[in-house]
């Protein structure tokens, strides 16, 4: 195989691998962790001690339990008893142990 045809490809998958890195960045700048605001297992991650990751939330918008949401609108997530959703863990509504 002919010198310039190695480098076209290697030149293809190197592009090919800065593309997709650069597409994931974005995705996870338009995305922020927003804390409190998870009903019970429905959660993307970071359940607290006891749990192990997605879906692992046990109480109804756990504190200490994170969801994606669109950067710039977790603390503007309105929940039932004036609850609100934070960029920060919560110390409040932890399950029982």
């Amino acid at each position: 195989m002919p010198t310039a045809v190695k480098s076209m490809a290697l030149l293809g998958a190197a592009a090919a691998a800065v593309s997709a890195y650069a597409t994931q960045e974005a995705h996870a700048q338009t995305q922020e962790k927003c804390y409190g605001i998870s009903l019970a297992g429905e959660n993307d991650c970071a359940a607290g001690p006891g749990t192990t990751c997605a879906g692992t939330s046990t109480v109804d918008y756990q504190g200490n339990a994170w969801t994606f949401v669109p950067a710039g609108t977790c603390a503007d997530v309105e929940l039932p008893g004036g609850r609100m959703g934070s960029l920060d863990e919560l110390d409040r509504d932890l399950p029982a142990g």
